[in-house]
């Protein structure tokens, strides 16, 4: 799994000209599934998340993660993330999971970042959606599952 994390003041997530999901003080989670990925992966994904340290604490330093500010998180489908473009103009698609894959271990990520006490909003799975965000700091961060 991969995901590209921001922290923000609040997101939105739409389709069709209608918010689907929003969030206040938080993380805007973009999620891409690989071909490999399994139901540990999106354990350890949510437990990352749920725990990353990127929220500043009373003296200003990044210490505080997203349960200890009581904050939500979005979290939208994004399987481009995978997208390959080392060759040629044009991205190969190829590391991202199938969606008969990828919608199940996203639904199940969203679920266990909830179980987490992380209060979930997500996008469609597969929809053209559009995103609003105001990022917090910016603080903007890649990370990979092992």
């Amino acid at each position: 799994m991969r995901a590209v994390v921001q922290r923000v003041r609040e997101a939105s997530v739409s389709v069709d000209g209608e918010v689907v999901g929003r969030c206040g003080r938080g993380l805007l989670i973009l999620l891409a599934v690989a071909s490999g990925d399994d139901e540990a992966a999106a354990g350890w994904m949510a437990r990352k998340l749920a725990g990353l340290r990127i929220f500043p604490d009373d003296a200003g330093k990044m210490n505080l993660g997203l349960t200890d500010v009581s904050g939500e998180a979005l979290v939208v489908s994004q399987f481009t993330l995978y997208g390959d473009c080392r060759k040629g103009r044009r991205p190969s698609f190829v590391g991202s999971a199938p969606p008969e894959l990828a919608d199940p271990l996203y639904q199940r990520f969203c679920a266990l970042l909830g179980a987490l006490g992380v209060p979930v909003q997500r996008g469609v799975f597969a929809a053209d959606m559009q995103v609003s965000l105001v990022n917090d700091g910016p603080v903007t961060l890649i990370v990979d599952t092992p």
